[in-house]
């Protein structure tokens, strides 16, 4: 079947149960993403009340220093697994690499929910910490590329990029929750009960959560043809680069400022409204949980909107007006006094945001063949967003320090011009998954 100059798909006949299978196939590939998520950030949450109990040392900022040590060594596992995993899907099938990704994050969250404490068993406990945070690091870096390439081949044609937007809707879904867990285990227990055992809960659901999860994706049927899983180079690095190099960097490109700018107006824009807007604590948690809700209902109409006009235009239009409004909202937002119009200002950055994130994994899928797709989209997310993501709040914060706060809304903005020259580089059709049923 032929597709417009715009580079959208036609729309092939369906019959109601494949539908239904293929859209069950979707939401169970997700609910690991969700999980995944979920217990990612509990731990980023929970670390307040639990940090005393494994890093024995009276300055409480000291300890929170060396819980984020250990945060921030889960984040630079994510290349690792992108790498490790992207084989696995190639080599072996997607289903088994989403298994085996969904039981990883399941061990590593029990492990924490029943470690022992430094008062019991000294120095092994926040070693013991780090490798659990390490096992669910290597499982987060994995899940991406897996995720996105099976819901970029299972989702219907012609409304792919429909259907691969639910990747962010349960990603930012799994974050969202984990604030709602947080929220009423503060609202049941009191401080010192969090502080003792409480905040042991949410990684118990975690892991609960994820047994489910591993029980729905059992029931996935494989999309990864034997031929290309046969094949000498399948989820090889050198098949990937010795081919696919340019369509790599690509890829890199457009996920190093995407995840910049996510990370920017998400996880890094509460601290922004605490630290320079001066909005008190809980006023600008409100505010971010309702931009993010909004946030996550937005990624079906952006990945929609991909259908009709091309998943090259949608990156145009992301990168172009990231780079037109990224330093006019956060200069706005650096002196404005309302919530509510801070709250505006955000979700339209989290708009121009959702031109990206909507399609973030078919738009990657579609750059490389099956039988290196999920290493290509793994490694390649994993790696810009490790440095440019995980970075995104070091970068903002020590740029302020230096009296010099501007500097990263135009460093942010550099990143967006870049992925909209990089954007330039995509073809009005895909050249892979676009004829594939």
């Amino acid at each position: 079947m032929l597709s417009d100059l715009s580079g959208t798909e036609t729309v092939p006949h369906y019959t109601a149960e494949e539908t239904r299978h293929r859209i069950f196939a979707i939401m169970a590939a997700s609910s690991g993403n969700l999980v995944e998520w979920f217990d990612f950030y509990v731990y980023a949450f929970t670390a307040l009340y639990f940090s005393s109990a494994f890093f024995p040392n009276d300055d409480p900022t000291v300890q929170l220093l060396q819980t984020a040590g250990v945060f921030a060594a889960g984040f630079l596992m994510r290349p690792v697994g992108g790498w490790i995993f992207g084989r696995v899907a190639d080599r072996l099938g997607r289903k088994k690499s989403m298994l085996i990704s969904v039981s990883m994050m399941c061990a590593g969250s029990l492990m924490i929910a029943v470690l022992p404490t430094y008062a019991q068993i000294g120095a092994m406990a926040p070693v013991l910490l780090l490798v659990a945070r390490l096992i669910q690091g290597l499982s987060v870096g994995g899940e991406y590329g897996t995720t996105a390439t099976y819901m970029s081949e299972v989702a219907l044609r012609g409304r792919r990029g429909f259907f691969s937007s639910f990747q962010y809707v349960t990603l930012i879904g799994g974050q969202l929750l984990a604030v709602l867990v947080i929220v009423i285990i503060e609202a049941l227990l009191s401080k010192e009960q969090i502080t003792a055992w409480g905040w042991r809960i949410p990684f118990v659901i975690g892991a609960v959560a994820a047994i489910v999860s591993i029980f729905l994706r059992r029931a996935l049927t494989e999309t990864q043809k034997a031929e290309a899983r046969n094949n000498s180079e399948a989820g090889s690095l050198g098949g990937l680069f010795r081919h696919h190099t340019p369509a790599f960097l690509t890829v890199l490109g457009y996920t190093a400022g995407g995840s910049l700018i996510f990370y920017t107006f998400t996880t890094y824009m509460q601290k922004y409204l605490v630290n320079t807007v001066h909005m008190p604590v809980k006023t600008a948690s409100y505010v971010m949980t309702v931009a993010l809700f909004l946030y996550m209902c937005m990624q079906p109409v952006f990945g929609a909107l991909s259908d009709r006009i091309g998943r090259r235009n949608n990156m145009l239009l992301f990168g172009a007006l990231g780079a037109l409004t990224t330093v006019p909202i956060l200069s706005t937002l650096q002196h404005v006094t309302s919530p509510v119009v801070a709250g505006v200002l955000i979700v339209l950055a989290l708009a121009i945001v959702s031109f990206y994130t909507s399609i973030s994994g078919i738009v990657k899928a579609e750059m490389f063949p099956p039988e290196v797709r999920a290493l290509g989209v793994g490694l390649a997310y994993a790696v810009g967003n490790a440095i440019f993501g995980g970075s995104a709040e070091f970068v903002a914060l020590s740029m302020k320090t230096a009296g010099n706060e501007q500097m990263f809304y135009w460093y942010v903005t550099v990143m967006m011009v870049i992925a909209f020259l990089v954007a330039l580089r995509l073809p009005r059709q895909a050249r892979y998954l676009h004829h594939d049923h």
